[in-house]
């Protein structure tokens, strides 16, 4: 059985891995109303990755014993002055979900729980793929997004991204 805290963390996590999908989608919901719909698809691939945390993180939990609490998910409440609103959200809300698998972590780590720390070494290196991925959009949309020709090749490349489960991850 896991400690009570990081039983309680996990299964907060659980949940806001799921609002980070529904996140996701309400910036793929912009884009696509903004006719990029590249950036569109690249954000509803990251909400499939974020649907896939949350998963790993329920049956983790299943698995060790623990009963999963579904909580409801909060409504994104962002608005998005232009095509950079979304980026600088996601970058941000990236940088938020790394301290909060590094709080896990450190009640995993105080309660000598080192199944738990195992398990949370891939989510700690995903959040770094994860910021540096929303950092790099950010960069290529400086670079790109105020040049009609650069944003549609841009858009295109986003395009190409290809949903791919997890073979690495902790098993689902």
């Amino acid at each position: 059985m896991l400690h009570e805290t990081v039983k309680t963390l996990l299964n907060e996590q659980v949940n806001k891995e799921f609002y980070s999908a529904y996140l996701y989608l309400d910036f793929a919901n912009y884009y696509a109303g903004a006719g990029l719909d590249g950036f569109a698809h690249w954000y509803e691939v990251q909400a499939q990755e974020e649907r896939d945390h949350a998963m790993m993180m329920r049956r983790y939990l299943l698995d060790n014993g623990c009963p999963v609490t579904s909580e409801a998910i909060a409504k994104p409440d962002k608005t998005y002055a232009d095509n950079m609103a979304p980026l600088a959200a996601g970058y941000e809300h990236e940088q938020y979900v790394t301290s909060l698998i590094n709080a896990i972590y450190a009640a995993a780590f105080a309660a000598k729980d080192f199944k738990t720390m195992q398990f949370l070494d891939w989510f700690v290196k995903e959040q770094g793929e994860e910021e540096k991925n929303a950092e790099d959009l950010i960069k290529k949309m400086k670079l790109f997004g105020s040049d009609a020709k650069g944003l549609y090749m841009l858009d295109k490349e986003l395009a190409a991204r290809v949903y791919t489960p997890s073979t690495t991850g902790p098993a689902m």
